[in-house]
């Protein structure tokens, strides 16, 4: 198997060649003709604020744009904005109670008129209209209210303190929207605007020629863009509809299309289709990491419902940390990436591996020691002392029953990882629930992932947006899943330390985006590097794919995957 996925993983590789710079990045808007975009699912709509499905979103980000996006790279960087206001140039009061943001001067709508404030702020009344039903309104959570200050300065207050203000206006979802047009489209009237949601002015590189909703969008580059000589390209096309595997033949087989989105397709498959030297598959990552939780909770039946996987039983032998340190060291995750998910994954050691400004720099997992892992049973007084190849202590055995959902990625890792933990003694089965099931919720069921009447779990999840505070809130104290609360709770693997609460909290005071990277990594590395509570497996990405004769292409998780259409250019050949 470790062969066959070094093949594939060199096949990738080789499809991942970078560009060579060609003639035609630079010069005259039009340049380089038509592209084509397919997304398989296809848009019905181009205004982000009466629809939260991606392929609104990410067609609606060619044409209406933000103050400002999230980069390649997760960082906040300006668009139709000056800057990006912060604590530290003023822009983000010091009680963090309003931010102010400050408009480009000279920006102009597609239709030439002048963007303004006025535009800013009536995006927010548009949004928050009570009956609009806006798609984006938690956008604008603790809004109290937005002011013009003057024609190109705006100010956002909030209702109480903010420490992370950029909701309103920042991204792929909350774009400006032109308050002549939509002016008469607030509250209950704002989806009969068939003509302002189907043809929006905006101030991205492209307008609409035609909108055909769920099948194809014609467009023109906006000769009224900002930046000389951008877009490269004169008219866009976006088809949607079909499925991935269509969808990437057409880019990397065929070459019809220069663009694919959201490759949910297994690595071979892409390997073979790049064989064809059309295109190749482009990958990007976020916050999705898989990741195993060690149960710091007694799961025995042998005790009482009720009491079963709760604080008041502490795990026989998984409170130990030199346990599951030695669990986490027999892994090879380079080799799970590989089995896995190829390009679309890559092995990490955080909760939060972005974006960088909280990704903490911890790499010692990456490597895999089984001796190493052997040795510190051996230290903590884990061994076999009957013979039977499972060590154990004070009358304990080192035998996990590991759970996860029915997948066929998942079942791979549990064979592995059991295999691994055999191998330095510790008895292992497995156990894979429907996802229904799993994931679902109902307190009457033994098998739910909050439930956890396992010793160890598999599973991934992520959080929204760039600020990992919320994501990270989830391991308080309390806030493990129990029978009080229905077996509700974030903190599945009932993790609990004072100083973890002190730091959230001080997160929760702080603005500074720096010294909240610095808390955060902190948060990050008590719950992994430090404790081992939580085993990161593979921080998972987004596949996408790209055709050979197209430049600038740079994928981004943080925002729309055509954040940066603007740069696109052709590469001649």
């Amino acid at each position: 198997m470790k062969m066959k996925t070094l093949l594939m993983g060199a096949i990738a590789s080789a499809a991942f060649a970078p560009f060579a710079l060609a003639d035609g990045h630079s010069g005259e808007r039009g340049r380089d003709g038509e592209v084509k975009i397919i997304y398989w699912q296809a848009p019905s709509i181009l205004n982000p604020y009466l629809s939260g499905g991606t392929k609104d979103l990410e067609s609606a980000s060619l044409v209406v744009e933000p103050l400002g996006r999230y980069n390649e790279t997760g960082a906040l960087v300006a668009y139709l904005a000056e800057e990006i206001p912060t604590v530290e140039n003023g822009g983000v009061s010091a009680d963090l109670k309003s931010i102010t943001w400050k408009l480009k001067s000279g920006l102009v709508w597609s239709d030439g008129s002048p963007v303004t404030s006025a535009d800013v702020a009536f995006t927010a009344e548009y949004c928050m209209h009570p009956e609009g039903g806006c798609a984006q309104g938690s956008k604008f959570d603790g809004v109290d209210s937005v002011e013009v200050v003057d024609d190109l300065t705006v100010t956002v207050n909030f209702s109480e303190a903010k420490p992370n203000p950029y909701g309103p206006f920042m991204g792929g979802q909350s774009p400006i929207i032109q308050k002549a047009q939509f002016a008469e489209c607030l509250g209950a009237k704002a989806p009969e605007c068939t003509e302002a949601n189907f043809n929006p002015i905006g101030t991205g590189p492209f307008k609409v020629v035609e909108f055909r909703p769920n099948d194809v969008i014609t467009m023109e580059a906006n000769e009224n863009f900002r930046e000389e000589g951008k877009p490269a390209f004169a008219s866009l096309t976006f088809k949607g509809g079909g499925d991935a595997v269509a969808a990437g033949r057409a880019v990397m087989e065929t070459g019809e299309f220069d663009y694919a989105w959201n490759m949910q397709l297994a690595p071979d498959v892409l390997a073979k289709m790049a064989e064809a030297g059309k295109g190749k598959p482009i990958s990007a990552f976020g916050t999705l990491v898989e990741r195993l939780e060690m149960n710091l909770t007694n799961p025995s039946p042998d005790l009482a419902e009720g009491e079963r996987a709760t604080v008041a039983h502490p795990h026989p032998f998984l409170s130990d940390e030199a346990v599951r340190r030695a669990l986490s060291m027999a892994i090879d995750r380079p080799l799970l990436v590989e089995v896995g998910y190829g390009q679309a994954g890559r092995p990490t050691c955080n909760l939060v591996p972005a974006p960088a400004l909280y990704a903490s720099d911890n790499t010692e997992c990456l490597t895999q020691d089984i001796d190493g892992a052997k040795a510190m049973l051996d230290a903590a007084g884990w061994v076999d002392s009957d013979g039977d190849g499972v060590r154990d202590k004070d009358g304990v055995k080192l035998s996990i029953l590991y759970q996860t959902s029915t997948n066929a990625v998942r079942q791979d890792f549990q064979a592995l990882i059991k295999d691994w933990w055999n191998q330095i003694g510790v008895e292992v089965e497995l156990r894979n629930l429907d996802a229904s099931v799993f994931f679902g919720g109902d307190p009457g069921s033994p098998d739910t992932f909050q439930k956890f009447y396992a010793d160890v779990e598999m599973y991934a999840n992520n959080f929204d947006g760039t600020d990992p505070q919320a994501y990270l809130s989830a391991y308080r104290c309390g806030n493990e899943p129990k029978p009080s609360s229905q077996w509700q709770g974030e903190n599945i693997n009932r993790f609990c330390d004072p100083e973890y609460d002190a730091l959230l909290d001080e997160l929760s005071r702080t603005g500074e985006l720096d010294k909240r990277g610095e808390i955060s990594k902190k948060l990050n590395n008590m719950l992994t590097k430090d404790t081992m509570t939580i085993v990161p497996l593979v921080d998972r990405g987004r596949v996408s794919a790209a055709s050979n004769t197209l430049g600038g292409v740079v994928l981004n998780t943080w925002d729309s995957e055509l954040w940066n259409v603007a740069d696109w250019y052709r590469i001649k050949e």
